[in-house]
């Protein structure tokens, strides 16, 4: 007999309980192998198991969906305040703004290089920096830095934020739906292995090839093993014929 293997995703898992649940509800009442308590409550659980899977893969696309336009956002951000810092230094270096104004931004006088962007940590506190600097140095009278100006860098970085506020609620439902899934596969595991333990308890008197069938008609799932002979009607054709070929005893 082929050894059987208990289903690992969640596809198998439900084709397992949809296969059991059909076949029992086919059988005839005065034929049931699986208990009408046990019936109804793998019909009932099966119903729960598929909207919550469905909800998880939809929530997972959700996600990547969500995960591909924030690194697109995420880039547009991180280069219009690269590029507003860039005319910031160049100003200072040609004189059009005095270099100590740099300390409203958060950035050094003396120094003309580019705070490190490459965190969304660091693009996020660098663009509030820089917006509530320009704001501040405009209100005190300077003129607006343009190409780009602080408007058009205000827009990339709010949406940045919005994306990311985005991007965390899609993460923790994602999270809790799968969360929640996991107890549902133990679940699905428990009623799974109690359907499949009857099923071969009831038929384990048949011949072998008889009983497989019988037990993969419940959605049982078998796989041979290296080498092994696979089970065939002329398996148990062979048992029979060697059975009623043995002599019988003598009693008397």
């Amino acid at each position: 007999m082929p050894y059987r293997r208990f289903p690992t995703t969640d596809s198998t898992r439900l084709h397992a309980l949809q296969r059991a649940v059909e076949k029992a509800s086919e059988a005839d009442f005065t034929d049931q192998v699986i208990s009408y308590r046990t019936l109804s409550e793998a019909q009932k659980f099966l119903m729960i198991f598929e909207n919550q899977v469905t909800q998880y893969h939809s929530n997972f696309q959700s996600k990547v969906s969500a995960n591909k336009q924030y690194r697109h956002v995420v880039g547009r951000a991180r280069m219009y305040i690269s590029h507003f810092i860039q005319v910031l230094n160049m100003s200072v270096m040609r004189g059009e703004i005095k270099k100590d104004v740099k300390t409203l931004y958060g950035l050094d006088p003396n120094k003309h290089v580019l705070p490190d962007l490459s965190t969304e940590e660091a693009l996020l506190e660098w663009g509030k920096k820089i917006i509530q600097g320009e704001e501040e140095r405009i209100r005190q009278g300077g003129f607006p830095i343009y190409n780009p100006n602080i408007t058009k860098v205000k827009v990339y970085f709010d949406m940045f934020c919005e994306q990311q506020s985005y991007k965390e609620m899609h993460e923790k439902t994602t999270t809790r739906v799968y969360e929640d899934l996991g107890e549902l596969r133990r679940r699905a595991d428990e009623i799974i292995m109690d359907i499949w333990n009857t099923v071969e308890a009831h038929y384990k008197d048949l011949l072998p090839y008889a009983r497989l069938m019988a037990c993969k008609s419940y959605g049982l799932i078998y796989y041979y093993r290296t080498g092994e002979k696979k089970l065939t009607p002329d398996t148990d054709k062979e048992i029979i014929r060697n059975h009623q070929m043995q002599p019988e005893l003598n009693l008397e």
